[in-house]
């Protein structure tokens, strides 16, 4: 007589417990399908988040140069240099933390411009590169004047 005794319940058991142990191929591949589906939606969605996110930040810069460019006026009642001498100082950009990039801790897509005369100003905004030109093709250059009005390529820009 033989101490071990065939079962053959425990070797279906065993057969089953192999089965259930990991995923099959067609499993995987299903997987990494929907993966590549919500990133092909995703990546776009998150790109334009990034483009209309740094342009308000220039948006914001641009407002609190006009502020700026207010205030000198109020002190100076002009816009482009201090007093009527010859040798008076021109009214330059001033070094706000929107422009370094101190604040957020990084540099903005934009470039900041501005031209003021006697009696009025206008500040720009514009893409530092062509890629971001590029990326944002409904605005590009955003513009501000002493009367507040905005202007940009596109509609829904400001």
């Amino acid at each position: 007589m033989s101490l071990y005794k065939f079962n053959p319940r425990s070797a279906d058991r065993k057969r089953r417990a192999w089965r259930q142990a990991g995923f099959t191929l067609i499993e995987v591949m299903i997987v990494i399908a929907i993966i590549g589906i919500l990133a092909a939606i995703a990546y776009p969605s998150y790109l334009t988040h990034v483009r209309k996110t740094n342009r308000v930040a220039a948006e914001s810069c641009m407002s609190q140069i006009a502020s700026y460019m207010e205030r000198y006026y109020a002190t100076y009642l002009r816009y482009d240099k201090a007093g009527n001498a010859a040798g008076a100082t021109a009214n330059t950009m001033p070094a706000l933390d929107c422009m370094s990039g101190q604040q957020t801790g990084r540099n903005y897509d934009y470039a900041f411009s501005t031209g003021p005369t006697a009696t009025a100003y206008t500040i720009q905004a514009a893409p530092k590169s062509a890629s971001i030109q590029a990326r944002d093709t409904m605005c590009g250059t955003l513009q501000l004047d002493q009367s507040g009005q905005r202007d940009a390529a596109g509609p829904g820009c400001w």
